[in-house]
């Protein structure tokens, strides 16, 4: 089976009727829900430096996040990681990818 098809469908798989992605499952830190947590696994943007300011913040591989608040217009976000709480623009958080522990 080609790799392609079956990540569309581990993706369809991880989907809940929400638009949350379930536990166990892998995306991008903009498609949690609030009280959701995740592990980051890894950065993915050209630029170097929002990649160093990210890094500062403090969101680096194998930290666990988790969704606090969201903006009444969607952005920007507020997550909790390393014990405070960091405003994050949706455009930043597409750049992140993590797994869901919770």
């Amino acid at each position: 089976m080609n790799k392609r098809i079956r990540k569309r469908r581990r993706e369809r798989n991880c989907q809940t009727r929400g638009g949350r992605l379930q536990p166990g499952c892998e995306g991008h830190l903009s498609d949690l829900g609030r009280g959701q947590k995740a592990i980051v696994l890894d950065f993915h943007n050209d630029n170097p430096a929002l990649r160093r300011r990210l890094l500062d913040m403090g969101i680096t591989k194998g930290v666990v996040i988790e969704i606090k608040k969201v903006a009444p217009l969607g952005d920007p976000v507020d997550i909790l990681l390393r014990g405070y709480e960091l405003c994050i623009r949706k455009k930043d958080m597409q750049s992140i990818d993590i797994r869901v522990i919770e």
